[in-house]
């Protein structure tokens, strides 16, 4: 299963690290091609898909917030220059047993994916809630919190590709180049194109809220929809890295 997803994969990735390649004399621009070329990495697919269907449902129905998203991708930021700190303070030999520890976190992915599946089904309730993305009230800071862990605990899912993007070829750089300390933030933000440029396209369709506006039923249906096609990757999550 993984040999099949890496050879869709490395289809829609080919031409961006192509692109990435022309610019390695240009480091911020290396840096932000490699992260798009990481967002479709097989280990960063479902979970950039994930983070999608879940935010882009909550846009659907209660509309876009603009701080979530940025806490999204401040969560990413923060986990790709910590990992470049860790390289940095304790030398390159110890970014190789740095798999070690991404393998377990990485098999936690798909589960909880299903299991979040369940929970936008109804199947169950929660005296805790999932605050993702809830704009209203005291929950706002339980949202914004939500959507840092999500977008922090995502980027921690490597695989070969993604090591290789990150640790062999922007680590290097990062080291060499004088600013190289923004370079793993850019990366961090070029994984989060797919995820911007869907929450972008809602904003500017007028889409931000659309379902709400048209009842609670149709609201239901579409969490529903997005609960199933949540589940379904999370399957495919584990048939891949399991």
């Amino acid at each position: 299963m993984f040999e099949f997803i890496e050879g869709i994969s490395q289809f829609l990735r080919e031409p961006f690290m192509n692109a990435a390649n022309s610019m390695e004399s240009i480091p911020l621009l290396f840096a932000l091609l490699l992260g798009l070329v990481g967002a479709l990495a097989p280990c960063q697919f479902s979970g950039n898909i994930s983070a999608i269907t879940l935010y882009g449902t909550n846009s659907l129905k209660e509309g876009i917030s603009w701080s979530d998203t940025f806490f999204y991708v401040f969560g990413k930021i923060v986990a790709f220059s910590g990992l470049g700190l860790i390289v940095f303070l304790l030398g390159q030999e110890f970014q190789q047993q740095l798999p070690l520890f991404f393998e377990p976190m990485r098999k936690i992915l798909g589960p909880v994916l299903i299991l979040i599946g369940i929970y936008m089904l109804g199947v169950f309730t929660m005296r805790w809630n999932l605050q993702l993305w809830k704009p209203s009230g005291n929950k706002k800071r339980k949202g914004k919190w939500g959507a840092f862990m999500l977008g922090f605990s995502f980027s921690l899912g490597f695989c070969p590709t993604m090591f290789i993007l990150f640790f062999v070829l922007l680590m290097p750089l990062t080291l060499a180049t004088g600013y190289g300390a923004v370079l793993p933030s850019l990366f961090a933000i070029g994984t989060s194109i797919p995820f911007l440029f869907v929450i972008f396209a809602i904003w500017y369709l007028g889409l931000s809220g659309k379902v709400m506006k048209k009842g609670r039923r149709i609201g239901l249906y579409v969490q529903r929809t997005a609960g199933t096609f949540m589940i379904a990757i999370g399957i495919l999550d584990i048939l891949t890295f399991w």
